[in-house]
């Protein structure tokens, strides 16, 4: 028997101008932190913005933006709070710090619910930040949200572009719309990812160089819209 719940989802998702998944084949890449700044870069020129962490066994972007006490409220659904500029949805509000160990279906059905109950409402940009890797969530993602088009987070080692390789090589097979790639945490000067990254046919969005200024940011808003990272993903959000 089909799930009521995905035909729902198309209807939460009606008024969302784009929806970008920021996704990374490998963890500790930036990609949270890449996540919330762009949300928070293209709220404060002006435009509508959710951001969604899909992240279900580390969230961090609550830690990151600060989030606080604040809460989603019911009204038909689940209406999430407005935090520094942007409407922000985690499953934080339902698991608080404690440890998420779902798999399989369990993780699939947490996806559809939270895609089902929260109501968004009209935005110009719905950012996602992804777990790592090609699990469940990404599979069901793209199963669910056709008109999703994913961001993809790589390092300047070849190590984690490996895996960056077989995600991109994954949502091309699927036809999935990927708008290109950032280069985080830049030490050197090397062109060596933007070369392969231009191999695989896709486009070279941004190379942001390590910033040490980030970690005295976390959980501060304002404080890290001016750091280096923020300058470069504003450069980024341009692109978009």
């Amino acid at each position: 028997m089909a799930d009521p719940r995905i035909n729902v989802i198309g209807e939460r998702l009606k008024d969302v101008g784009n929806i970008i998944a920021v996704s990374s084949g490998k963890g500790g890449v930036g990609k949270s932190l890449l996540a919330s700044t762009l949300a928070l870069t293209l709220a404060k020129k002006g435009f509508r913005v959710g951001l969604f962490d899909l992240d279900f066994t580390s969230p961090s972007t609550h830690v990151i933006l600060g989030i606080g006490d604040v809460k989603p409220r019911e009204e038909k659904g689940i209406i999430p709070p407005q935090v520094n500029g942007l409407e922000y949805m985690s499953i934080v509000y339902y698991s608080g710090d404690n440890a998420s160990p779902l798999r399989g279906e369990d993780v699939s059905n947490a996806l559809i619910e939270l895609l089902s109950i929260t109501r968004w409402g009209r935005l110009d940009f719905l950012i996602l930040d992804m777990p790592p890797g090609i699990g469940d969530v990404t599979l069901d993602l793209v199963r669910l949200v056709k008109q999703v088009q994913f961001l993809i987070v790589t390092t300047q080692s070849l190590l984690v572009f490996e895996t960056v390789r077989k995600l991109a090589d994954l949502l091309k097979e699927l036809d999935i719309a990927i708008i290109g790639v950032v280069e985080n945490m830049k030490v050197s000067d090397s062109k060596t990812i933007e070369t392969e990254i231009q191999k695989l046919h896709l486009k070279f969005l941004a190379g942001i160089p390590y910033d040490a200024e980030i970690e005295q940011a976390i959980g501060d808003s304002a404080k890290l819209l001016k750091t280096t990272f923020a300058r470069k993903t504003e450069e980024l959000a341009r692109k978009i």
